[in-house]
């Protein structure tokens, strides 16, 4: 759906978020809002995730993010609560939040010492006075005080209660894939967490909904069929949705020194009053060898070599991928995936087609860190990406998988959350 469109749906937020037919998705819904990241407090790259908790002992998590403006806003958050396919669902406010329905951002500051101007925003959620009411799928949508109808950004998180237990194995397919090229994953559930006899009342298959998700992408996210029990497990394997494509290592590059190139950079420039990384041309790895390597699978994180403030200190370059290859090709197209694009296939993370040079390009706007990201080919009206043209497929990939469960029996107005792995 288009940015357009979006507005358009809440330009009377309250009654039309409800209505919302479209799953919800991290995504920045303006050039301004750049390097957003949410994650448990006080834990890095740790998945968005709560416990819900009666005592207010669930955790937080942490939201940052910069808008490229010196001015500071006056900048309010909302929560959303969503269905397990992350389309909004019925329930009130009051319902699932035991707080203020609209919160403040009161933590920004200035950058200091920085070619790019921008201001550094953060919060932590939720507060002392607020906790979550129920668990499931939630989004939180910022946006200015003054144009309550104009959403800055989305992120996903969720809480969960946490009464069940989970364990998984991965290993190469061997049900109808590909022995060398494909993972498949098995889930077992094992029973109520510590014999809770309330949470072995809900081990009923056919309200349970596993979900898996490969590393941070959501283009191929998949709720798993059950296949039987096994020794009183509940369990999920054996079929076309639990395999995977191994995929690749994941591509990094290092932009924390803007003075000197360091990893896979080919060189710097500056001119415009502007920051320019040119990346070392990348290569067609589907026929290569496959080496092991441990990466950030896709992630990113903030950092500056020679600065002690990331946050404020940190700098922004563009940044030029480009992907030799001998012809266009006319049945799809190729993204620069990972957290860096919020893990979309859009045109943000597209790369165009340069006929005089035979290459594909593309530029973001990435503040100064590390990076971990694949390029994925998207085929012509498809909305799944695939690793096989220009990454390469291997068994062997140290792949993170994710897994939620979710319960819905019939009456009931929303999904919970009951278990993670």
């Amino acid at each position: 759906m288009s940015r357009l469109l979006l507005t358009i749906f809440l330009l009377s937020p309250v009654p039309l978020l409800h209505a919302q037919p479209t799953r919800w998705c991290d995504s920045s819904w303006s050039d301004l809002v750049k390097t957003v990241l949410l994650s448990r407090d006080g834990i890095e790259m740790e998945e968005p995730l709560l416990l819900l908790d009666d005592d207010g002992n669930g955790g937080r998590l942490s939201l940052s993010f910069d808008l490229l403006e010196e001015q500071p806003r006056d900048l309010r958050y909302r929560f959303i609560h969503c269905d397990r396919e992350w389309r909004a669902d019925e329930m009130e406010p009051f319902e699932f939040f035991n707080g203020f329905e609209e919160q403040r951002i009161d933590d920004y500051r200035p950058s200091f010492t920085t070619l790019q101007p921008y201001t550094h925003y953060h919060t932590t959620f939720p507060t002392d006075y607020s906790r979550f009411l129920i668990s499931g799928n939630y989004v939180i949508l910022v946006y200015p005080y003054d144009q309550p109808d104009s959403i800055l950004l989305t992120r996903r998180f969720r809480v969960n209660e946490n009464l069940i237990e989970l364990s998984a194995t991965v290993e190469r397919a061997t049900t109808g894939g590909d022995l060398h090229r494909d993972q498949e994953l098995s889930l077992f559930i094992d029973g109520a967490r510590n014999g809770n006899p309330t949470a072995q009342a809900l081990l009923r298959p056919e309200y349970l909904h596993p979900w898996v998700q490969q590393n941070g992408r959501t283009d191929n996210m998949r709720e798993l069929p059950f296949s039987g029990y096994m020794s009183g497990k509940l369990c999920y394997r054996w079929t076309d949705a639990n395999r995977f494509a191994g995929g690749n290592n994941f591509r990094y590059f290092d932009i924390s020194n803007l003075r000197a190139p360091i990893y896979n950079i080919q060189r710097i420039e500056r001119y415009g009053g502007e920051t320019h990384v040119v990346l070392q041309a990348e290569e067609d790895r589907s026929r290569k060898v496959f080496r092991k390597e441990e990466t950030l699978n896709g992630g990113m994180k903030v950092h500056v070599w020679d600065r002690t403030d990331n946050a404020v200190e940190a700098d922004y370059a563009w940044v030029y991928f480009t992907l030799p290859m001998s012809r266009p090709l006319l049945d799809g197209s190729i993204h620069i995936v990972g957290a860096l694009t919020d893990w979309q296939l859009d045109d943000a993370s597209r790369m165009e087609w340069n006929p005089n040079q035979q290459v594909y390009t593309g530029r973001l706007y990435l503040k100064q860190g590390y990076y971990a990201y694949q390029l994925l080919f998207l085929p012509a009206g498809e909305t799944q990406g695939e690793t096989a043209l220009v990454e390469g497929d291997h068994s062997e990939t140290p792949n993170r998988y994710h897994i939620y469960v979710y319960f819905r029996q019939p009456g009931d107005r929303y999904d919970r959350l009951i278990g993670v792995r």
